[in-house]
């Protein structure tokens, strides 16, 4: 069935299981989710031939409220489809468990600066012919068991392989899996591939035949946190036919059904998120050629109004061309300075709102928002609070804003959670600290426009990238971070942000690092802010320039055209990226 609602060029499919669309549509829990929106909104500005594909998630990720105690608790984020998106008349059917799935696609359009559209697909088993828990696949957002998530991951994959086919994509088509979530689509490709050879056993050439259509970009640079499924239960979910093909094919190693491997294996093009990411990754899958393409944030979405009317003042072709934002060096300084003021108010009006707590619009703020997990360390500032105080006695006020959720099954992150609250209340006004509940997009814009300086603190290896702070640098808040991920290539220190400690190496002792922040802030990054603000400005201006005109989805989509997809036309871009 052949539907107007696709491109008229139909080239790039982009699956991701969660995509942040808008800020009313909970289909995203984190950094994922945005960076797969930020891809598809710099897709429709540049004109690119996309469309996205991931689950609907009627119930989204969670609803986070903390108690008294500082405990996490999660309720559901429930919406409704039909006020926001159009229901296609079309419907496909996939096996699972040995029954037929009933999947029907919702649209949503991603509007691009011009006027172009890319088209996100919003698959939905919520159907009444559907068994009772299958239509509960595409509610939960990283839900339920083993089993719930790959029965979700049959959804996305060989799921919108087939709706894709149902509206009238042709075959010349390049699938972009952001993730391992949505490999499956490559076991759907192998299928149709077999099917069109006659249905005879598989042989490498029918590898290489799906290879060529693929591309993969892994995100995550530790083992334990790619997905992974024993045979026996991938029997159970895909069926012996489906899984013999798993086998047969490579991609089941050791009796277990790996995503990220299935990925690896089927594409032609890998990538990880950050020059150091692609390295880890090249340790962590020897003989895969892993190349690195950085992630990067779509600019005009992050950029607060006050800072976006400065530049459209001074460098108007920005938005259509982000590398214009370079000339951000040119602005006068009173100029960067009055525009993150009145970020940092509306910041603190939203504080405020969200906590009830008033916060000092002198006082040097840090932000810290991101998803609560052990390896980013969001209590590495409060681990001697002690000093921390002291600190601010010597340098100046401090103010610390945090947010961010823990998954509901991660108990480590929400202790975590827990501890920042316990040191707040020990801190009292020494160090004030509120934690802002419910993290998501709306706070986020406010977050990385009006603080004063972003703070990240992972453990390394283990930032694969990090975007948040290239956020803060598209409205001048320079970072303060561990050197990993994008940091260690967004780093000019003194110029863009500052390093918590110069040089690359790990070190055995976490109090190191600890000892380290503690001496930055005291000593080199809390006595700008106060005695030297023009001098701070101008790391506020250069953080711009340098690192927002770079860190950006336009540079990223760029980067795939040019060496991922098979854009028709000799692989030349087919789009503008130059101001009309």
């Amino acid at each position: 069935m052949q539907l107007n609602v696709l491109t008229e060029r139909p080239s790039v499919a982009y699956f991701s299981m969660e995509i942040a669309l808008d800020p009313e549509i909970p289909t995203y829990a984190g950094g994922l989710g945005v960076l797969a929106g930020d891809i598809l909104r710099s897709g429709a500005d540049m004109e690119v031939p996309m469309v996205g594909v991931t689950l609907l998630h009627r119930k989204g990720y969670f609803q986070q409220e903390l108690d008294g105690e500082g405990w996490q608790m999660e309720t559901p984020d429930e919406w409704k489809p039909e006020k926001r998106l159009e229901a296609l008349p079309v419907s496909v059917s996939v096996e699972i468990e040995g029954r037929p799935v009933r999947i029907r696609p919702w649209l949503f359009r991603v509007s691009g600066i011009n006027g172009h559209t890319v088209p996100v697909l919003l698959l939905d088993t919520s159907l009444p012919e559907n068994d009772p828990g299958d239509r509960a696949l595409t509610d939960h957002l990283y839900g339920g068991d083993q089993r719930y998530r790959l029965r979700q991951e049959a959804v996305l994959g060989l799921g919108g392989a087939a709706v894709l086919q149902e509206l009238g994509y042709d075959s010349r088509l390049t699938y972009h899996m952001n993730e391992g979530h949505s490999a499956l689509l490559t076991l759907s490709l192998l299928e149709a591939r077999l099917a069109e050879m006659g249905d005879r056993s598989i042989q490498e050439r029918d590898i290489e035949a799906v290879r060529k259509k693929c591309v993969f970009t892994t995100h995550t640079p530790v083992p334990a946190g790619h997905d992974q499924f024993p045979r026996d239960l991938v029997l159970e979910v895909l069926g012996s036919e489906r899984t013999a093909i798993l086998q047969s094919s490579g991609c089941l190693l050791n009796s277990t059904l790996n995503m990220t491997y299935v990925g690896l294996r089927l594409s032609r093009y890998v990538n990880g998120v950050s020059m150091k990411h692609g390295e880890v990754s090249l340790d962590m899958f020897p003989g895969y050629p892993v190349q690195a393409i950085t992630n990067g944030v779509h600019a005009t979405t992050w950029t607060a109004l006050p800072c976006a009317r400065l530049y459209d003042r001074y460098v108007p072709g920005w938005r259509h061309d982000n590398r214009y934002l370079r000339y951000v060096i040119n602005i006068p300084l009173p100029e960067i300075q009055g525009a993150h003021s009145a970020n940092k108010r509306v910041l603190l009006q939203e504080v405020k709102r969200h906590s009830g707590v008033k916060l000092d619009p002198e006082a040097f703020t840090i932000g810290f928002a991101r998803r609560a997990t052990p390896y980013k360390r969001a209590d590495l500032l409060l681990r001697d609070p002690v000093r921390l105080r002291r600190v601010a006695e010597r340098a100046g006020p401090i103010q610390v804003i945090y947010a961010g959720k823990a998954h509901p099954r991660d108990g480590e992150g929400k202790l975590m959670i827990q501890r920042i609250l316990a040191a707040s209340r020990e801190l009292g006004d020494d160090v004030r600290i509120v934690y802002l509940e419910d993290y998501d997009w709306a706070l986020a814009k406010n977050l990385i426009a009006g603080t004063d300086l972003w703070l990240n603190t992972p453990r390394p290896p283990r930032e694969a990238s990090g975007t948040s702070g290239m956020k803060a640098a598209c409205n001048g808040i320079p970072s303060l971070s561990i050197l990993d991920g994008w940091w260690i290539e967004g780093h000019i220190e003194g110029v863009t942000g500052w390093a918590i400690q110069n040089g690359r190496h790990v070190p055995a002792d976490e109090s190191e690092e600890v000892g380290a922040l503690y001496a930055k802030l005291e000593n080199v990054v809390i006595p700008l802010f106060y005695r030297q603000p023009r001098a701070y400005a101008e790391v506020m201006r250069s953080a711009i320039a340098l690192n927002a005109s770079f860190f950006n989805t336009q540079r990223v989509v760029s980067q795939y055209v040019r060496n991922a997809y098979n854009i028709p036309g000799n692989g030349k871009p087919e789009f503008s990226t130059t101001a009309p």
